[in-house]
């Protein structure tokens, strides 16, 4: 989970939700007010509205945000946040926790310490069992 999440108000611009996101190498920015999420707003979300015509000067993150929020708790295990992603076919999973956000997961996040698992395990099995090399 990264604890540090990115976020932005409701009456933030598209504009500038897109330079954060842009300089910042994010794909969402999760909407919040008091640390209680509002909604999300994904690249995919900003391509839509593009595409449909909306102004990126004066609409806000508010107005094209999702706002059917999938979020896990802290203690959630990673193979239970990836199903529920594969599930509702999200990249990103809020962590909520007492109704305030704490982090978020990504799919990046998954991919980057999936294999540290695999190679952790395949590690502590080959203590155990002499010769075994993995595989």
């Amino acid at each position: 989970m990264q604890k540090n999440v990115v976020t932005a108000k409701r009456d933030v611009s598209l504009k500038e939700a897109c330079e954060v996101m842009a300089k910042l190498h994010i794909g969402s920015l999760i909407v919040c007010e008091d640390h209680r999420i509002l909604g999300i707003i994904t690249s995919t979300d900003v391509l839509k509205a593009i595409a449909s015509g909306r102004d990126v000067n004066t609409t806000t993150v508010g107005e094209i945000m999702s706002t059917k929020i999938i979020s896990i708790d802290p203690d959630t295990s990673l193979e239970k946040a990836v199903e529920i992603m594969i599930e509702n076919k999200i990249k990103r999973l809020p962590v909520v926790e007492e109704g305030k956000l704490v982090g978020i997961v990504t799919a990046s996040d998954i991919i980057v310490v999936e294999p540290k698992l695999i190679e952790g395990i395949a590690n502590l099995l080959s203590l155990k069992l002499p010769g075994y090399k993995g595989g």
